[in-house]
C-alpha cells in the first residue's frame, strides 16, 4: 500500500499478487489491487476483484466509494449512484461522496434527488464550495435562477480564483440571456486570468469581442478534455442523434460494389460514430484535439488508429487516400468552413464522400456564434462553401440533431461527393 501511494505501481502489483498467490481470499490486496488496476487501465479485472471485495466484507464504506468510481468509468450510471449512496449510508459524514452523488442524480435526471444530496452536504459544511457549485448548476438548468445566482455567489466567495466556478457563472448568464452580467463575469474571469481560453471564447459568444472564425484549439481540447467521462452520458439524456444519422447516410451511399472503405472520423471524440463505420471500414481511423475523449474512443475497440491532432492539420497533411470522411458536431465549433471542406477534398479519392452534421442558422449572415459557445450555420453557406471548396452532388437535410432543455436543435445533415481529381498518394 505504501508502493501504491506512492504510485509505484509495479512493485505494487507485484506485491498484491504475491499475497493473493499466498492467501487468495485476503480482502485488503483483492480491493487495492483492483483499485491499481483500474488506474492502469485494467477495467475489467479491476471490477471484479473490487465487487468480490466488497461481497466478502460490504462494511467499509470508501470500497463502496471505490466501486461507484469503477461502475461510473465504464458508464454504468445507475449502479455507481446505488454504490455511492451506499457510501453514504456507512459514511454520513463523507461529503465529497454527497457532492459526488449529487453531480450524477442531477446527470441521470433525478433533480429532486440530487437537490437532496447538495442541500444535505452545504447544511454539514456552509463552506463546501464545490457543493454550492454544483446546486447553482442544478438550479440553472430547471430555470431556477435567483437561487442559482446566490449558490454562485456563494462558491465565488469561497474560492474566487476558481476558474471552474468563473466559467459556471458565466455559462448560467448565456443560458439565462443576461449577456451584459454575462460579458462581466468574462471580464472578471479575464482580470485574472488574462489568457484563459474559455473566458475568450465565452466573451465573444456574449458579443463583448469581436467572434472568431473558428473557437480555438485551446478551448475545445479544455472543453472536452474536462467532461470525457461523462460526454456519453450526457449525450444520451440529449436524445444525441448525429452519429446515427450518418450512418444512416452512409448506408444509403453504399453500393453493392463497394470494396471496404478506408474511413476517416475528424472530430471523433469519445468514437459515437464508430459503430455506424466499422462494418463498412477497411480501415477506420479518428482524430480529435481531446486527449480524454480518444482514450474513452479507444475502450470501444473500433478504431485501427486514434490520433490527437486538430481536423484541418491533420488533413492537410494526410498522406492516405480516403473513400469517406466524417464528422459529427464537430463543426459547430468552427465558423467558417472552407479551410475544413479544400482540406477534406484534398484527401478524397475521385467520387468519395464527405457526411456530417452542422447546427442550422436562419439568418442572413454565414454563421453566428451561439452563447454557448457553438456555432450555427447557414444552407445557403453551406452549399455555397462546398461548391467553392469543389465538391459535387452535394445535399443539403434538415434534422434534429439532439434536445437542450427540452427543446429540439435544428441542424443540417450533409453529404458531399469529391469530383475527379489527382490522388494526394496511394495507400490503406
Amino acid at each position: 500500500m505504501r508502493l501504491h501511494r506512492e504510485l509505484r505501481l509495479d512493485g505494487a502489483e507485484k506485491c498484491y499478487r504475491t499475497l493473493l498467490r499466498i492467501d487468495p481470499e485476503n480482502v485488503n490486496a483483492m480491493h487495492f489491487l483492483g483499485v491499481l488496476l483500474r488506474q492502469r487501465g485494467k477495467g475489467g479485472e479491476s471490477l471484479d476483484l473490487i465487487q468480490k471485495s466488497i461481497a466478502i466484507d460490504p462494511t467499509v464504506a470508501s470500497w463502496h466509494n471505490n466501486l461507484g468510481n469503477a461502475l461510473l468509468d465504464d458508464g454504468r450510471y445507475e449502479e455507481a449512484a446505488a454504490a455511492y449512496a451506499r457510501c453514504s449510508e456507512l459514511d454520513p459524514g463523507n461529503l465529497e461522496v454527497l457532492n459526488n452523488l449529487g453531480v450524477l442524480l442531477r446527470n441521470l435526471q433525478r433533480p429532486q434527488e440530487a437537490e437532496a444530496m447538495l442541500l444535505r452536504a452545504i447544511s454539514c459544511n456552509p463552506g463546501f464550495c464545490d457543493a454550492h457549485a454544483n446546486l447553482a448548476t442544478l438550479y440553472s438548468k430547471l430555470g431556477r435562477i435567483t437561487e442559482a445566482f446566490s449558490h454562485f455567489a456563494e462558491a465565488l466567495v469561497l474560492r474566487p480564483r476558481d476558474p471552474n466556478n468563473r466559467r459556471l457563472l458565466a455559462v448560467a448568464y448565456g443560458h439565462a440571456g443576461r449577456m451584459m452580467d454575462g460579458q462581466a463575469a468574462c471580464l472578471e474571469w479575464l482580470a485574472l486570468e488574462p489568457d484563459n481560453a474559455q473566458a475568450l471564447h465565452l466573451l465573444a459568444a456574449f458579443g463583448g469581442s469581436p467572434t472568431p472564425e473558428r473557437a480555438s484549439d485551446r478551448y475545445v481540447e479544455e472543453e472536452f478534455d474536462g467532461f470525457a467521462n461523462s460526454f456519453d452520458a450526457k449525450l444520451a439524456d440529449l436524445n444525441y442523434r448525429a452519429p446515427e444519422l450518418i450512418g444512416e447516410t452512409v448506408t444509403r451511399l453504399r453500393t453493392a460494389a463497394d470494396q471496404q472503405w478506408q474511413i476517416l472520423d475528424v472530430g471523433c471524440g469519445t468514437g459515437l460514430c464508430g459503430p455506424y463505420l466499422k462494418p463498412f471500414a477497411r480501415h477506420l481511423v479518428g482524430v480529435d484535439l481531446s486527449a480524454n475523449m480518444l482514450a474513452r474512443a479507444r475502450e470501444r475497440g473500433l478504431f485501427d488508429d486514434l490520433v490527437k491532432c486538430e481536423l484541418v492539420a491533420y488533413l492537410n497533411a494526410c498522406e492516405v487516400i480516403q473513400d469517406l470522411v466524417v464528422s459529427a458536431d464537430t463543426l459547430c465549433y468552427f465558423g467558417r468552413l472552407d479551410a475544413a471542406f479544400s482540406a477534406v477534398n484534398r484527401v478524397l479519392r475521385p467520387g468519395g464522400h464527405w457526411v456530417f452534421t452542422v447546427e442550422a442558422f436562419d439568418g442572413a449572415t454565414e454563421f453566428r456564434l451561439q452563447a454557448n459557445g457553438r456555432y450555427r450555420h447557414s444552407r445557403q453557406y453551406i452549399e455555397s462553401a462546398l461548391c467553392q471548396a469543389g465538391f459535387n452532388c452535394v445535399d443539403v437535410s434538415e434534422a434534429v440533431l439532439r434536445s437542450e432543455a427540452t427543446e429540439p436543435v435544428a441542424g443540417w445533415l450533409v453529404s458531399a461527393q469529391a469530383p475527379g481529381q489527382m490522388p494526394v498518394e496511394s495507400g490503406g
